[in-house]
């Protein structure tokens, strides 16, 4: 492959990135208003077209990295900047590559912000369901099969000699 075909296939894989990159940072703006509200229905169709974004996202790394194979350069960030300064010397797509490094970094925020506030409210879901069974005051520790046991017992045996 010469290098301005190369260029062309990253700069098409890039514009996909950026484009399902900008539709998932406003789906999880989205969701998070949906998970404040408690709009379960919303909620669902917003995590249906956030997967959908998810495998546009996969499938164009899976496409960069078999690039990245066939002109023989490691597929991590270091052989995609050696395939990048071959093919692109302007540095343009480097650029767009940075650019599109951050939006990423964005969309994990908000996915993290949105996974803090479920995760806070499973908390609290797990405190209420505790008081309402009378488990509250009960030390929760693992049994012997890995699993929560809130009996207030362990199975382990203390022994002393």
């Amino acid at each position: 492959m010469d290098p301005s075909a190369c260029r062309e296939l990253l700069e098409k894989l890039l514009a996909e990135e950026v484009a399902a990159l900008t539709r998932l940072e406003g789906l999880l703006d989205k969701e998070h208003g949906f998970l404040v509200a408690n709009d379960i229905e919303e909620l669902e169709r917003a995590g249906d077209a956030r997967q959908a974004c998810v495998g546009i996202l996969v499938r164009v790394e899976d496409e960069r990295r078999s690039l990245c194979r066939m002109m023989n350069v490691p597929a991590d960030p270091a052989g995609l900047e050696k395939l990048l300064t071959w093919c692109d010397p302007s540095r343009v797509l480097k650029t767009r590559w940075a650019a599109c490094a951050d939006q990423a970094a964005r969309c994990r925020g908000l996915n993290d912000r949105n996974g803090a506030l479920v995760t806070s409210r499973l908390k609290r879901v797990e405190g209420m369901l505790d008081v309402i069974t009378g488990r509250a005051n009960q030390p929760k520790v693992y049994g012997r099969k890995g699993g929560y046991d809130i009996s207030g017992r362990s199975d382990h045996v203390l022994a002393t000699v």
